[in-house]
């Protein structure tokens, strides 16, 4: 697997001022190459790393219940939340919202390390820089106890901090077109938080981290028979209106807040029609807001002022801003989807089902720093993890199995694969075509050389393909930036995007929806390896066009956007694990 090839990434008109090309500049220009990576301060700046917890100075901060375990709404067996109907609707109750968040953005340890403490969460993001940031806009419950407004989670501390007082009456209005109990949940970036670290390549893994976090939002709602749609008919004017990012003055002299996406999230409980044979009904789903209804509700009363993060910023990345500029979502599609409700009644998986439970893997997730070299692991548990990153792209979005549910377009993310420890399955390269439809256009753009061949053992419906046989893991290291992780496992990734075409037919706004869809993969596959036993982590440094060349991509048509990796871990004992909420007391 020789990767010592020149670069044959084309060129893009430099002063051209397409959105789409200007996105794909910077694409281009924010690669890492064999004999240079890309721009960034090239050391860690200590003094002014960022704060990882914002805070609004002045907003209330309203404190969530801190549950354990066996505590209600007690949590699921992992498997349950995959299985359509097996787990009962929970009601939006300030226990279930601090379940969703727990699950979605919350602490999971501390590490210690001599005088150095830092948090963990159970969304995952690089360098564990955490740009994301998480809101709630929640209308007037019956049995919650909260004003209707906008809230921003803090996860430090577990709470919500009201941003916005809304009318209920407005609230009501906007949410009308959901089914009942419906709120909204947002996600905005600090882009700095990561290019403190990363330099131009933070744009980057600023869209990976709001994929993790939709993921994690998912994966927290199912735990709770919730359902969630991606409200990505929106424009982005009117997700910075609803989130507040708009507002210069409560972001003067810190650093703003990119507004990212808004999801509806609803308890999905069946609806009877009123006949004898009591049957369901199907709901349908606007993927848009009112735009009107937004602006009515921006005139709320607001509330505090954002922390600044870092005394100072030294390099600032323009690059970043223009990429954010040209990506930026000026259309609203007023897309609407059905979604079945389900045919059977809930099975409680707490009497039928066996196996670790939701709650137990999310809170285990964490990121392997460095793998064993030894740990394999078996063909059904491979060919398993694989089937859960599936989302069965000829079923209608709402209907395919979580957490694809959540994702409203078709996908542009296939698997090239180094096995290199799967006991049943001969080392050497592979490809997981994640949509059949796209099978011949892959087999057209890859090398004519490769071998397409269906693995012994391996389901009829999972499209996996081996294109060379052979030991794998030098140039899964080589390609990934040198990382030994990428070889000391039991196999590893590159998520190979459709790209300029979808660009080009989608739009600039789409660049960071194939960022979102990459890291929504990488969740599943994190919560995957914990629930093999083994553990996952995501590589974000890799070098591009080495990637492509290994299997003789030569143009802008696929680009790989993010590789993963999953072993047998090593876990460092220097290090001391404390609990995420040691710090926090609440009165009884």
């Amino acid at each position: 697997m020789n990767t010592e090839q020149p670069s044959s990434t084309p060129e893009i008109n430099s002063a051209s001022a397409d959105p789409v090309d200007q996105v794909i500049r910077y694409h281009i220009q924010t690669k890492h190459h064999f004999n240079r990576y890309a721009r960034s301060l090239g050391f860690l700046d200590w003094a002014n790393q960022p704060d990882p917890f914002r805070r609004f100075a002045g907003a209330p901060l309203i404190p969530l219940p801190l549950l354990r375990l066996d505590e209600e709404p007690l949590s699921p067996a992992y498997d349950a939340i995959y299985q359509a109907g097996a787990v009962s609707p929970q009601p939006v109750t300030i226990r279930t919202l601090s379940r969703f968040f727990e699950y979605a953005l919350a602490l999971s340890a501390w590490k210690k390390a001599g005088e150095s403490e830092w948090a963990l969460r159970n969304n995952p993001s690089s360098g564990n820089l955490h740009p994301t940031e998480g809101y709630l806009v929640l209308p007037e419950i019956e049995g919650l106890d909260l004003t209707p407004g906008l809230y921003h989670y803090a996860p430090k501390e577990h709470g919500v901090e009201l941003r916005a007082e809304f009318s209920a009456e407005q609230v009501a209005r906007l949410l009308a077109p959901f089914p009942p109990g419906a709120f909204l949940f947002g996600l905005t970036s600090v882009h700095w938080r990561e290019a403190w670290k990363y330099g131009e390549r933070a744009f980057r893994y600023c869209n990976h981290d709001v994929g993790h976090a939709i993921g994690t939002a998912r994966f927290a709602a199912a735990t709770l028979g919730w359902k969630v749609a991606l409200l990505d008919g929106v424009e982005q004017n009117t997700v910075a209106l609803l989130l507040g990012t708009n507002r210069v003055d409560d972001f003067t002299d810190v650093e703003t807040e990119h507004p990212d996406c808004v999801a509806v999230i609803w308890p999905h409980e069946s609806v009877k029609r009123e006949t004898l044979d009591v049957k369901y009904v199907d709901a349908e789903i606007p993927l848009f807001l009112n735009a009107a209804d937004v602006k009515a509700l921006s005139a709320g009363i607001w509330h505090g002022k954002a922390n600044r993060l870092s005394r100072e910023h030294g390099v600032h990345w323009d690059v970043i801003d223009q990429a954010a500029d040209a990506s930026w979502k000026l259309s609203c599609e007023r897309t609407v989807l059905s979604v079945a409700s389900p045919q059977t009644p809930h099975v409680s998986p707490f009497t039928s089902d066996v196996g670790p439970l939701a709650g137990q893997i999310i809170r285990q997730r964490r990121s392997a720093m460095a793998f064993d070299g030894r740990t394999s692991i078996s063909a059904s548990t491979f060919y398993g993890i694989l089937q859960r990153v599936m989302p069965y792209a000829e079923r209608m979005p709402l209907d395919r199995p979580m957490p694809w549910d959540v994702w409203p377009y078709d996908p542009a993310i296939h698997l090239m694969i180094f096995v290199h420890r799967v006991d049943g399955l001969t080392p050497g390269l592979y490809v997981l075509v994640r949509d059949q439809a796209k099978l011949p256009l892959i087999r057209e753009v890859l090398s004519q050389e490769l071998t397409w061949t269906k693995p012994d053992g391996c389901p009829e419906n999972l499209p996996l393909y081996w294109l060379l046989e052979g030991d794998a893991r030098r140039a899964a290291i080589q390609v990934s930036c040198d990382q030994a992780i990428a070889g000391d496992s039991a196999f590893s990734l590159g998520m190979l995007a459709e790209f300029e075409g979808r660009l080009r037919q989608a739009g600039a706004w789409f660049y960071p929806r194939l960022f979102w869809e990459a890291g929504l993969l990488g969740q599943v596959l994190y919560l995957e390896a914990e629930a093999a036993g083994v553990r996952g982590t995501g590589i974000g440094c890799f070098f591009d066009d080495p990637v492509h060349e290994m299997v003789g991509l030569k143009s802008l048509l696929f680009q790989s956007l993010y590789h993963f990796t999953v072993g047998g871990p090593v876990e460092d004992r220097r290090l001391m694990t404390l609990p995420p909420y040691g710090h926090v007391k609440r009165e009884a």
